[in-house]
C-alpha cells in the first residue's frame, strides 16, 4: 500500500481554486444540544431572558428557550470553513444577513454556500472571496442567510487570478424583510425578570450607550469557542503555523468578539431579545488573547414591525474596542480610518418589546 494520503485529506481551497457561481454543500450537519447552549453561556455570560429561561420563553409563545442567534450563526459559519476559509488570512466583513426560524436544542443545522464574488489583491499573494451562506434546519426552514467576504491566500502568487467580480450588496436589510417570531405575544413581557424597564419606545435615534463592562479574551476560551463551532481555520487553531505568520500568534475568531460584544450590550439593551439581521460588519483590527474587549452602541434607526403592536425593531451600531474603555465612544480618526483599538464595527437590527 502506498504511504501517501494524497487525495484523502483536505488542504482547503486557495484563492485561485474558487470560481464565480461555485456552490458548496458543506459537511457536517450539526445537532444543537443543551450542552452547546450551556457552554455558549459559559463562554460569554449572556443574560438575555428569552435565551436564558425556558419558562420565560414559553410564556411568550416559544416552544422552548431558543438558541442564542449568534450560536446559530457561528455553527452555520463553522460549517463553511473547510471549503471557504481554511486558508484565510482574515474574515473581513458581513452584509445582508437575515435570521429566520428559531433554533432549539435538538435541531440540526447544515449550511450551503455560493461564491458570489472574487477579487485578487494588489500584492498578488492573496485575494478576497465573497460567499453567500445559508443555514437551514432539518425542517428545511432557513435559520440564517448571510454574505461574507474573506481574504484567502493564493497557493502560488504566479498563478493567474480568477476574473474579478465584486457583488453589489445592499447597505442594510429593509426592516420590512425582517423575519418576526411567529406564534409569540410580548404584551405580557415581564420587565422585572428581563432586567430592564427600557422598551422600544424608550430609545431615540442617535442615542449612544456605553455598555461599561469589559471582558478579557482568554487563550483557552477562544480556542474552545472555535472548537464548539467546528471552525478549523488555521489562523485560529495552529500556533505552529502562525508562529511564522505576520502576527506570530493565533488570531481570535472575529465571531468570538461579536458574541462578547453582544453579551456586554445587555447592560443598556437588556430587552433586545433577538438579533433579526446583520446589515454590515467589519473586523477592523486584529485581537489576541489577553486583550480586554469593551463595547458601546448607537441607535441608528427605529421601525415598527408589520402586523405587530407588541414588538419593534432597533437598528444598532455596536463598536467593540480592545484595552480602551469606550466612555468617549471611539470609532474613527481624522483620516476616516478606524482607530487602532477598534476591533469590531457591527450594524444590525434587533427586536425589542414595546
Amino acid at each position: 500500500m502506498s504511504a501517501s494520503n494524497a487525495g484523502k485529506t483536505n488542504p482547503g481551497n486557495y484563492f485561485e481554486d474558487f470560481s464565480l457561481g461555485q456552490v458548496f454543500a458543506h459537511a457536517t450537519p450539526r445537532t444543537v444540544t443543551d450542552g452547546d447552549i450551556a457552554l455558549y453561556t459559559g463562554l460569554y455570560g449572556g443574560r438575555f431572558a428569552v435565551q436564558s429561561s425556558a419558562e420565560f420563553a414559553k410564556g411568550l409563545g416559544y416552544a422552548a428557550q431558543p438558541v442564542d442567534d449568534l450560536l446559530t450563526f457561528h455553527i452555520a459559519f463553522g460549517k463553511t470553513v473547510p471549503e471557504v476559509s481554511l486558508n484565510a488570512v482574515a474574515n473581513l466583513g458581513y452584509a445582508e444577513g437575515v435570521f429566520g426560524a428559531p433554533v432549539y436544542a435538538g435541531d440540526t443545522i447544515r449550511t450551503t454556500s455560493e461564491v458570489i464574488g472574487l477579487r485578487e489583491n494588489s500584492n498578488g499573494k492573496t485575494g478576497v472571496v465573497y460567499v453567500r451562506s445559508t443555514g437551514t434546519k432539518q425542517t428545511g426552514e432557513m435559520v440564517v442567510d448571510y454574505n461574507r467576504w474573506v481574504m484567502v491566500n493564493k497557493r502560488d502568487a504566479a498563478n493567474p487570478a480568477p476574473h474579478a467580480s465584486v457583488p453589489d450588496l445592499k447597505p442594510a436589510v429593509d426592516a420590512a424583510d425582517l423575519v418576526l417570531p411567529q406564534g409569540t405575544d410580548f404584551a405580557g413581557y415581564d420587565k422585572i425578570l428581563a432586567g430592564s424597564d427600557d422598551l422600544w419606545g424608550d430609545y431615540e435615534v442617535g442615542e449612544k450607550i456605553d455598555h461599561v463592562d469589559g471582558t478579557t479574551v482568554e487563550e483557552a476560551e477562544h480556542m474552545m469557542a472555535t472548537r464548539l463551532y467546528q471552525n478549523t481555520a488555521k489562523v485560529h487553531f495552529n500556533q505552529f503555523a502562525q508562529s511564522s505568520g505576520r502576527f506570530g500568534k493565533r488570531l481570535v475568531y472575529g465571531g468570538h468578539v461579536i458574541s462578547i460584544a453582544r453579551a456586554l450590550s445587555f447592560n443598556g439593551l437588556a430587552n433586545a431579545f433577538r438579533i433579526a439581521a446583520i446589515n454590515a460588519g467589519s473586523h477592523t483590527n486584529p485581537i489576541f488573547a489577553g486583550d480586554t474587549v469593551f463595547a458601546w452602541s448607537e441607535v441608528l434607526d427605529k421601525a415598527e414591525c408589520r402586523g405587530r403592536s407588541d414588538i419593534g425593531a432597533l437598528r444598532l451600531r455596536t463598536v467593540a474596542t480592545k484595552d480602551h474603555p469606550p466612555a468617549d465612544f471611539p470609532l474613527k480618526g481624522d483620516d476616516g480610518k478606524h482607530l487602532p483599538h477598534v476591533v469590531l464595527d457591527l450594524d444590525y437590527w434587533v427586536l425589542m418589546p414595546r
